[in-house]
């Protein structure tokens, strides 16, 4: 998969997508890193890529009609930005009582479908439904664009060229199959399909026909759509059958904070004996299961125990509050209650702060990747180790104190509500690690 940055919400201020055949103006981007091939040079060139890849002459020619350039996707994909959002109002407008409730109604509903894909693959129903319910809002929002338009032209371009050639022979390899024509290969403008948005590389080595009609079908077939998350989840990301993946945990005020880290992996036992323990006071088991420690909002924000299945997440999308919010509401389809609002409001650095002091992570030598405001892991890692360096309590929250310690200027940093305003459900997919996901609807 394409790595992403560590960052959610996309807005995207975009005119209306332009369909056109590669005119010298566009050409020139592309054509760069083609070797001064025109569009129509290039599409010759990715067709016999195809032909040797297996794919027939008739899907090609069924395709063809669909292999055109367009401008407009090019420019979502080089005019994508990000505003970094706070773990509880992502979780708050995503993972939304709506979506719990419809996400046990379709496990009802669909009981034959998931009893077998938990049979098959290990993975359970209420993980499922929560991929399903943010990708696509279960299958009423997939994206309206040409799947191969939008794959070519991404292809063409030199950001991802190889990437995306690769896609759209994955693409041809479908309709080859016989699983989608091309006129309904209809998807997001990164070219993703299906209620759980699969890349069609995905889509070929996962997908699976869960109905019995001879077509692996994930747009309409809401079977198929589970015998093939749970065939990816679990082949793909590696599920581990019969293993937890989140829980939400208490902990105490003098926890070893340096020791909350994804990164870091103690047994029950070890974090039992620490403090940690249920919502409800409960003791953890003491049994020797590795777990770390995560704080998504640092020492004064939602807490929660990862457990190995929790690498799934972060691979189906290395953002880790979207990681994060995916998992919780699995854990609420599956029946966990609501998690705990924080105590106070938890204070977030600005945008602009935050930039400032990825600078001067980047100036003590920390690679925090692209100085872009956004708390990725790598920032994370870099200000885990300057509040060690200072005596802070090492939660990889990046507050205003240590900003101001590293020589910044902090001004008074705005605050991340506890109860986060509701939205609801409705939102568009939330893309993988290819892109950023689109924005939520006003």
């Amino acid at each position: 998969m394409l790595e992403r940055s560590c960052g959610f919400v996309a807005a995207l201020a975009l005119s209306a997508a332009v369909t056109v055949s590669a005119s010298p103006a566009f050409a020139q981007r592309g054509a760069s890193c083609h070797g001064g091939q025109s569009f129509d040079q290039f599409l010759a060139g990715l067709k016999q890529q195809a032909v040797a890849a297996g794919v027939s002459q008739r899907a090609i020619a069924q395709a063809s009609p669909y292999l055109v350039y367009d401008q407009g996707i090019v420019n979502r994909d080089r005019g994508q930005r990000v505003f970094g959002q706070i773990f509880t109002v992502f979780a708050g407008r995503m993972a939304t009582e709506g979506r719990r409730v419809k996400g046990q109604q379709l496990i009802k509903q669909y009981a034959q479908a998931f009893a077998r894909a938990e049979k098959e693959y290990g993975v359970p129903p209420a993980v499922i439904a929560a991929f399903w319910a943010l990708e696509s809002d279960f299958g009423a929002v997939q994206g309206n664009l040409s799947t191969l338009r939008s794959l070519v032209s991404l292809a063409y371009d030199c950001r991802r060229s190889e990437m995306f050639q690769a896609e759209t022979i994955a693409a041809l390899k479908i309709v080859d199959r016989g699983d989608l024509s091309p006129d309904e290969m209809i998807g997001s403008w990164a070219g993703e399909l299906g209620q759980t948005q699969f890349l069609p590389r995905h889509y070929y080595d996962y997908a699976v026909d869960y109905d019995g009609n001879g077509h692996r079908d994930l747009l309409h077939s809401a079977p198929d759509v589970i015998g093939s998350t749970a065939h990816y989840i679990a082949a793909g990301l590696k599920w581990r059958r019969g293993e937890p993946w989140l829980q939400e945990v208490q902990v105490p005020a003098n926890l070893p904070w340096d020791q909350a880290d994804l990164l870091v992996k103690q047994p029950r036992t070890q974090w039992a004996q620490w403090g940690v323990t249920y919502p409800d006071g409960r003791p953890l088991p003491k049994d020797e299961m590795p777990a770390s420690l995560l704080l998504p909002m640092g020492r004064h924000g939602p807490a929660f125990l990862a457990y190995a299945n929790f690498a799934a997440y972060t691979e189906w999308n290395n953002s880790l509050i979207y990681s994060t919010t995916a998992a919780y509401l699995a854990t609420r389809i599956a029946g966990a209650p609501p998690m705990r609002k924080p105590s106070a409001q938890v204070a977030q650095l600005s945008f602009n702060e935050m930039k400032q002091l990825q600078q001067l992570l980047a100036r003590a030598g920390f690679d925090v990747g692209k100085v872009d405001g956004i708390l990725g892991q790598q920032t994370r890692t870099g200000v885990k180790a300057m509040q060690i360096k200072y005596g802070l309590p090492a939660d990889s929250w990046p507050t205003a104190e240590l900003l101001t310690r590293m020589g910044g200027s902090a001004s008074s940093a705005p605050s991340a509500s506890a109860e986060p305003p509701f939205r609801p459900a409705g939102a568009p997919p939330a893309q993988r690690q290819r892109r950023l996901p689109p924005p939520l609807p006003q």
